[in-house]
């Protein structure tokens, strides 16, 4: 076996990744492609295009992940969010904290970034608290209420907790088959109906739809074929490399944010190396902040008001604790997760959903009550 020079393919993963991110964060800016968005527009205005995008995007992740695993270039199993371990009542209520979060947050860990690129400084503040606030839920003192909380409700399947795994388990059909069939079936009806909406074909929408699902899937090739080794010559187990979870990562924006914060202040410490999390942090800030001035959509934006400072705040920790707890956000579950088809995935995303409107109905409570 040839000799694996691991810190070389760190550099190409990372290059990689902050490539694929930089791309990422500039469509975002320019398609306004947004899951708080999308909610808002169909709660306040009926309007779907935003959500047909988000859909578009989630069928393109479906059917490419499926793809490269048919090729056999990665195991969709091998993620965080396949495990056998189904934290059904962890995924809900932190999608629950999530959704609500970004409401007052005025977006999710993505836009957060996207805005702060485009010169948001409010987003900044964001940015800081749902740092904070994951890394207190990974590690400190809100990580002692989740494990003694909502981590204590699970269900242990037979299998991983993914579609395939589990329909394979309960019919005897190979699993492979049904990851391929089930990503064609679902994926294809997300496109289909995302691409029938009177008026959303645009060039914009169309943009956000399959380049945001097609950097999904580029970046589960980048960790789980480009950055995999079958046997760590210093442990002599596989290895994902420049990964924060020891397993095949695309994209997810909270845990990262609390890694981010760790890399910055603790910089001198050797141990504290860049991962695929980090660097897609700054990436997304880059590719917006290269959109936006490119566009001359730049601009600085500040606070209005102490309520407005109480809300990001707030947003923020709710955003950072529902995220780790459901074990993504609008990104990582409803884009990366779901592309995976864990059942999990699907639970967290519903419940970013019920928060998001009942965040919304929170906002049109208080302008009442205000008025």
């Amino acid at each position: 076996m040839p000799e694996i020079d691991l810190a070389a393919l760190s550099r190409i993963v990372l290059a990689s990744t902050f490539l694929l991110t930089f791309l990422f964060g500039a469509v975002l800016q320019r398609t306004h492609f947004c899951t708080m968005g999308a909610v808002s527009d169909v709660v306040n205005m009926g309007d779907w295009n935003r959500m047909r995008m988000w859909g578009l995007a989630i069928g393109v992740a479906m059917i490419g992940t499926a793809a490269l695993a048919a090729a056999g270039l990665i195991d969709p199993t091998k993620t965080i969010y396949a495990a056998s371990k189904l934290g059904w009542l962890s995924a809900l209520v932190g999608g629950l904290m999530f959704g609500f979060g970004m409401v007052l947050a005025s977006g999710c860990g993505s836009k957060t970034l996207v805005r702060i690129g485009a010169g948001n400084l409010k987003s900044l503040v964001v940015f800081v608290f749902l740092g904070l606030s994951a890394y207190m839920t990974l590690r400190g003192l809100f990580g002692v209420i989740r494990v003694n909380t909502v981590d204590t409700v699970a269900l242990t399947l037979p299998t991983t907790q993914d579609l395939p795994s589990v329909l394979a388990h309960a019919s005897g059909i190979a699993r492979p088959a049904l990851q391929l069939g089930l990503a064609l079936v679902l994926g294809g009806a997300l496109v289909a109906w995302a691409l029938a909406g009177r008026g959303f074909r645009t060039f914009d929408n169309l943009l956000g739809g399959f380049a945001v699902g097609l950097v999904i899937v580029a970046m589960w090739y980048v960790s789980g074929h480009l950055g995999y080794v079958a046997e760590d010559p210093n442990t002599l187990e596989e290895l994902f490399v420049g990964t924060n979870s020891g397993r095949m990562e695309s994209l997810s924006f909270v845990a990262p944010y609390a890694y981010t914060l760790d890399w910055l202040m603790m910089f001198s410490d050797k141990s504290k190396v860049l991962t695929i999390g980090i660097v897609s942090v700054f990436g997304v800030v880059a590719g917006a902040a290269a959109c936006a001035l490119a566009t001359r959509t730049f601009r600085w934006e500040g606070f209005g008001n102490a309520e407005d400072v109480g809300n990001h705040m707030v947003g923020g920790i709710l955003m950072g604790a529902g995220g780790v707890t459901a074990l993504g956000c609008t990104i990582g579950q409803g884009l990366s997760g779901v592309s995976t088809l864990a059942i999990g995935s699907f639970i967290a995303l519903a419940g970013i959903l019920a928060g998001a409107v009942l965040g919304f109905r929170y906002q049109i409570w208080r302008l009442e009550r205000m008025a």
